[in-house]
């Protein structure tokens, strides 16, 4: 058992925001700046989602495998190691002058985050007191909801001011901040150490990757080409195989067993949806406010704030709130809000739309963003015990972020379906199929919202065996000065 350590809970609680912060901000922090990337790098549409997609498929794959060596080597070292080899990538992505070159930075900066964000929420989980989990736990989804939502922001001013490279230069100063903060602060935590599924690992990197290979190929290609197909079929057999080896190994990547549970079988569900919802329709609205209204990414990105500002307000007090109304009403009005939100766009777009006219269609997807980030990792942890904390919050990620890149995928391949091209009246006339699509899919993350528990409070956790029959450490608490 470790010593317990007097650390302040604000330092914790930045220790572990300040790397999700910078993880979180990848997702889309270049999606202001694809325009300038295309003209520089020569880039093509398929390869202006690479620059997205590459990231999010390495986070989602090895998010799991990043839990599992946290469990054996020790979950602060793979922490930290991921923001190392993070930082790493972002200096190498600066320097890329190819999209090749670019794409394969993304996929190393994505397998960095994906040993960050998971471990952080467990580090952090175990490092409170219960007293203060949802509180700490509520200002952690608020950062890496605000992260998410700051991205084209921050993209879009640091283009304007500097060039796209130095989008990914800004990670490293900050980086440096996060390791040293992290290693001083957190205390080392393990789980028990189980064998390395790296079978399961291999079928679910290659079964994603195929299916969003098949998604982003099929316009170009051909739906019914070869290639297409054999991505499509060859992904869904793939995955079907991951999870009947996760059913019956020994020691699964993904535990199917927390599947029983319904408040994480639900929160997983809304996850996969909400993001492929929201973050394909970002994708194709960013786009749509500089080449079919002529903006800079500067004027982009402050023409989106109350978009992405609200979740910087809601997050947090969403987090704060959810013991006392329930996690459900919380997910089920913003999801919702987000629907409507994307069916004001899709009714009101048109290449000469006012701006005052867009503002109630970000409100409502920023407030409704805000509302489900953080309940939705409270009620992934709910019912868990702490040994699961790891695991189960690496299955949430891992799915998040496996809808982040099928959003991207899906909403290009009907835009470009459409007869999407990067001119005003084309852009706009495919964007509006495009962001119905997401609308449906929001829809159906509110249905999945409704099969939460009911119940205000915080939910009973289970009780832990000890932690010498699990071979596991527990972690330190920390003070709340």
């Amino acid at each position: 058992m470790t010593t317990t350590r007097k650390v302040p809970l604000g330092i914790v609680i930045a220790a572990v925001s300040v790397p999700v912060f910078m993880a979180s901000l990848d997702n889309l922090v270049v999606t202001n700046a694809l325009p300038v990337m295309q003209a520089d790098l020569g880039a093509s549409i398929e390869e202006l989602q690479w620059f997205l997609n590459a990231y999010s498929l390495a986070f989602a794959s090895l998010i799991l495998m990043a839990v599992a060596l946290g469990d054996r080597l020790g979950r602060k070292r793979v922490f930290l190691s991921g923001i190392v080899i993070f930082t790493l990538a972002s200096v190498a992505a600066a320097l890329a002058t190819t999209p090749e070159a670019l794409i394969a930075a993304r996929v190393v900066q994505g397998a960095g985050g994906a040993a960050v964000l998971p471990l952080s929420l467990a580090l952090l989980a175990g490092a409170v007191p219960d007293r203060l989990r949802a509180a700490a736990i509520g200002i952690w989804g608020g950062v890496a909801g605000l992260g998410v939502a700051l991205g084209p922001l921050i993209g879009g001013a640091v283009v304007e001011g500097l060039t796209w490279h130095a989008i990914f230069w800004l990670n490293v100063p900050i980086g440096v901040v996060a390791l040293a903060l992290g290693a001083w602060s957190l205390p080392e935590a393990r789980g028990a150490k189980a064998r390395l599924d790296l079978t399961g690992l291999a079928l679910a990197v290659t079964g994603v990757f195929a299916l969003v290979f098949g998604i982003v190929r099929g316009n170009d290609a051909g739906w019914t080409s070869t290639e297409v197909l054999a991505g499509l079929i060859g992904g869904g057999v793939l995955l079907i195989a991951f999870v009947a080896w996760e059913a019956r190994t020994r020691d699964p990547l993904m535990p199917l067993g927390l599947f029983r549970d319904r408040s994480f079988s639900a929160a997983n569900a809304v996850a996969v949806l909400f993001s492929i919802g929201i973050f394909g329709a970002i994708f194709i609205l960013i786009q749509f406010m500089q080449v079919v209204q002529g903006e800079s990414p500067l004027a982009a990105g402050v023409k989106t704030m109350p978009w992405t500002m609200a979740p910087l307000i809601v997050a947090p007090l969403s987090g704060l709130i959810a013991p006392k109304v329930g996690t459900r009403v919380l997910i089920v009005a913003g999801t919702m809000l987000q629907a409507v939100g994307l069916a004001w766009f899709a009714l009101v777009l048109a290449p000469d739309v006012a701006y005052a006219t867009m503002v109630p269609g970000f409100v409502a997807a920023g407030v409704g963003m805000g509302l489900v980030f953080a309940p939705s990792a409270t009620a992934v942890l709910a019912n868990m015990a702490p040994h699961d904390h790891a695991k189960a919050s690496g299955t949430n990620s891992t799915l998040r972020e496996i809808g982040v890149a099928l959003g991207v995928a899906i909403l290009t391949a009907v835009f470009t379906g459409a007869g999407g091209d990067f001119t005003p009246n084309e852009y706009t006339d495919a964007a509006v199929p495009a962001l119905w699509v997401g609308v449906g899919f929001l829809l159906l993350a509110t249905l999945a919202g409704l099969a939460l528990p009911e119940g205000k409070g915080t939910p009973t956790e289970p009780q832990p065996a000890p932690a010498s029959s699990r071979g596991e450490e527990e972690p330190a608490l920390v003070t709340a000065g």
